[in-house]
């Protein structure tokens, strides 16, 4: 059954974290959100959380590291819905723990870069005729970090520092294809997050983490796209 929302946003990674905060976030705004998780107990649990608390919310499951996996979460999407106005790849793996680039394990940066790079860049693919059937238009955010920032860069996590650098170049490359296309598309450093990624010392809570994500999400025109933004500010490349 379609749904009747005029509003409808696809998160990636969204049984957890910062993913599950703009599901919650989003559902209050009014959108039918959809749970993109690989998890199916964990997707499923989330999704009806909200809908328990009154909200639209669906699971679908997703491993963005598995082609056939995402045009199966298209096809689901399809009967629950006509169009997406909101995109979001939240979904990425951290495997880095202290090591640098002197001995980084070259199938550790692989399978970062399938899960944080080709993953998004296929959901975007498959997701696009629902995007673009968006009647004020669609928006992808893309969740990178501070990490893949190469003005600050040192030799934190570099797989996953590597990995978001490239997310944002998929950003531009997007931007720019979809430019004349009424599809707007941003990526946001969401900070240092209370998250099991994040863990328990980090600076923020899950709420400020989402915060600029849903502002791209529901709030900025859509002329805003190509850009890379923290606390609802143009960030450093």
């Amino acid at each position: 059954m379609i749904t009747e929302h005029k509003q409808t946003a696809f998160i990636t990674g969204a049984n957890k974290g910062i993913g599950k905060e703009i599901a919650r976030q989003l559902a209050q705004r009014g959108f039918a959100v959809f749970i993109g998780a690989r998890d199916m107990a964990k997707g499923r649990a989330a999704a009806e959380e909200l809908c328990a608390a009154g909200y639209e919310a669906t699971f679908i499951q997703l491993d963005v590291t598995d082609p056939v996996s995402i045009k199966n979460a298209t096809g689901t999407f399809s009967q629950k819905a006509d169009h997406l106005d909101v995109l979001v790849n939240n979904a990425a793996v951290l495997e880095d723990h202290g090591e640098d680039i002197l001995k980084l394990n070259a199938e550790m940066l692989d399978r970062t870069i399938k899960a944080n790079v080709n993953g998004p860049v296929l959901v975007i693919q498959d997701f696009l005729p629902y995007l673009r059937k968006a009647p004020n238009g669609g928006r992808i955010i893309n969740v990178s970090s501070g990490a893949g920032s190469l003005s600050r860069m040192s030799t934190y996590a570099p797989a996953y520092s590597i990995s978001k650098t490239a997310l944002n170049a998929v950003t531009r490359q997007f931007a720019g294809a979809l430019r004349n296309e009424n599809v707007a598309v941003n990526c946001v450093d969401p900070g240092w997050v209370r998250t099991d990624m994040g863990g328990a010392t980090a600076s923020r809570p899950v709420e400020k983490g989402a915060e600029t994500i849903v502002w791209l999400a529901a709030d900025v025109p859509q002329t805003e796209t190509g850009k890379f933004w923290h606390d609802k500010q143009e960030a450093e490349w």
